[in-house]
């Protein structure tokens, strides 16, 4: 309402001082056309951060997850790219897709993937972000979501923690039957995509089960795909595509593959920055000026899973 009242202000002095030569008025007023405009111009609150992007993201980019991805490029971004081939032989691409698993195993970058293969946008939500109190107004966000999709086509809408915003209904009692209407405000949308089929909704969560057994429908969120915990084989190729343009010197990463059983994807990322960080630091108390002398070495990644495993330990204690 403020950055409302503010756009509906700039408008009217726009109007009535149209240059910056031209006299300042004592008594400027704002007129209802002046809100109309600013009207036109201000997001609701909950949508103002969500922006379409497109990203550039590879599959090659994404280490490990193979089957993962082989499903999605099968199913998902064959049917943005030939759309005639689905036609002519009559096959249903999904309208939506379940990525269930741990956090921090790739889910929103599987997403993202999808969209940069297929060429198409990307918005990106988080389910807590369009939750809202007030009667409607989270309704209302998922209905806007949907447009800006619709507008954006072809469009892959991301929400994250999806279980928070289309929880199983008749769970809450005490919130005005917000979550409910918003798990039929949702389904009412996913059925809307089979018109729009440029619209794909993928959705993340690490508590499948909490999720309302409607969503999970033929038809709606049909395609569930598990992402779990990457396996040696995949800690092996997600430490490779984290470090191939980093210069390391005797680094052994099927060794810290090894040593890294049960980490996921964003642990060994923030593992191979922090040795990154381990060999900066030491480069600068050297007194060496040029930059291209530095190495990652044994040692750094050593220093770095040790902070780690302690932060872990903390952690889980």
């Amino acid at each position: 309402l403020k950055a409302l009242c503010q756009k509906a202000a700039y408008s009217a002095l726009r109007r009535q001082v149209p240059s910056l030569e031209a006299p300042i008025p004592d008594d400027l007023q704002v007129s209802q056309a002046d809100f109309d405009a600013a009207l036109k111009q201000v997001k609701p609150s909950v949508l103002r951060a969500v922006e379409v992007e497109t990203p550039q993201v590879a599959w090659d980019d994404i280490g490990g997850l193979e089957e993962a991805k082989r499903t999605l490029q099968e199913s998902v971004e064959g049917a943005l790219l030939y759309p005639e081939l689905y036609q002519q032989t009559g096959a249903q691409a999904p309208r939506g897709i379940l990525l269930w698993g741990p956090p921090g195993t790739g889910k929103t970058l599987l997403a993202k993937a999808v969209a940069a293969q297929a060429r198409a946008n990307f918005i990106a939500v988080n389910g807590p972000e369009l939750l809202s109190r007030w009667v409607g107004a989270a309704e209302q966000a998922v209905r806007e979501l949907f447009v800006k999709a619709r507008q954006a086509a072809p469009c892959v809408v991301f929400i994250d923690e999806i279980d928070t915003l289309v929880p199983a209904r008749g769970q809450f009692q005490g919130d005005s039957g917000v979550s409910d209407r918003v798990v039929g405000q949702l389904l009412t949308e996913l059925d809307g995509l089979k018109v729009c089929k440029d619209v794909l909704l993928i959705g993340a969560t690490n508590r499948r089960n909490a999720l309302d057994p409607a969503l999970l429908r033929a038809g709606r969120l049909d395609l569930q795909i598990e992402v779990d915990v990457p396996n040696i084989e995949s800690r092996l190729a997600i430490l490779r595509v984290h470090n191939q343009e980093r210069p390391l010197d005797g680094i052994d990463l099927d060794a810290l593959a090894q040593q890294t059983e049960g980490w996921n994807g964003a642990d060994l990322a923030l593992l191979s920055n922090q040795a990154a960080l381990e060999a900066i630091r030491e480069y600068r108390g050297s007194g060496i000026d040029d930059p291209t002398q530095i190495r990652i070495q044994p040692k750094h990644f050593q220093a770095a899973l040790e902070a780690l495993q302690q932060q872990k330990q903390i952690l889980q204690a």
